[in-house]
């Protein structure tokens, strides 16, 4: 009679899974005393930002008007136009800029779909605006074709207007553009060229379809243009 025998066969994984665990290591010193100093990271807030960013651009948009002084012919044009429009121009400024940096419920990055959107609407919309409605008073310039050139100053009065919401709004959102950063910035600067037009639509007494359409239609065009050129490069660092 044959008796059969059953070599135990040991386990590799088994005994290994069997074994204490081994001690985690000490840390360093160096990574000891860093921990030892990290503080509390303050969140974003971005209602506080926003209103921040809107005092701040209203304000040196307000001083600009003050100091350059109002249009000659402000009190021949149309009051509703100069309303309407006027608050067509704060629409646009406020809408890009909300949008730019205050996320959607329950999410931290801004909303650069519908960002995108308001940036395009605005810088189209107000170019059509200007060419389609442009009421002159008798004190009310005229450039056309001729003197079209001569409205670079105007573009570069604009320009400086749309600076101080794009640096402001730029410095708010450093380290939170991971997607769609070009159209943040673009509606960021969409939002200051449309402060800028506000600024020449109670500055600038050209009032031919041309430049009005053009030049401050064209300041919300060009400052988002560069504010998507510019503002990730800067915020990234």
């Amino acid at each position: 009679m044959s008796v059969h025998t059953t070599d135990h066969v040991s386990d590799p994984i088994s005994d290994l899974a069997a074994r204490p665990l081994a001690p985690p290591p000490a840390i360093g010193g160096a990574l000891e005393r860093e921990l030892a100093h990290l503080g509390k990271v303050g969140t974003r807030r971005p209602l506080r930002q926003l209103s921040i960013l809107v005092v701040l651009s209203l304000v040196y948009a307000i001083g600009l008007v003050v100091v350059t002084a109002t249009r000659g012919d402000l009190h021949q044009l149309p009051m509703g136009w100069l309303v309407g429009a006027g608050a067509g121009w704060l629409f646009g400024f406020l809408v890009p800029s909300y949008l730019a940096l205050v996320p959607r419920a329950g999410s931290v990055t801004p909303r650069w779909q519908p960002a995108a959107v308001a940036a395009v609407i605005a810088s189209i919309g107000f170019i059509i605006l200007g060419l389609v409605i442009h009421p002159m008073g008798d004190n009310s310039l005229v450039y056309g074709w001729d003197r079209f050139g001569h409205g670079h100053t105007c573009l570069k009065f604009g320009l400086a207007t749309a600076l101080v919401p794009v640096v402001v709004g730029a410095i708010f959102l450093r380290g939170v553009l991971p997607i769609g950063s070009r159209w943040i910035a673009a509606a960021l600067g969409a939002g200051g060229g449309c402060l800028g037009g506000l600024v020449l639509h109670f500055h600038c007494r050209v009032a031919d379809g041309l430049h009005v359409g053009l030049v401050h239609g064209g300041v919300v065009v060009i400052a988002a243009l560069l504010s998507a050129a510019i503002v990730p490069r800067a915020s990234s660092r």
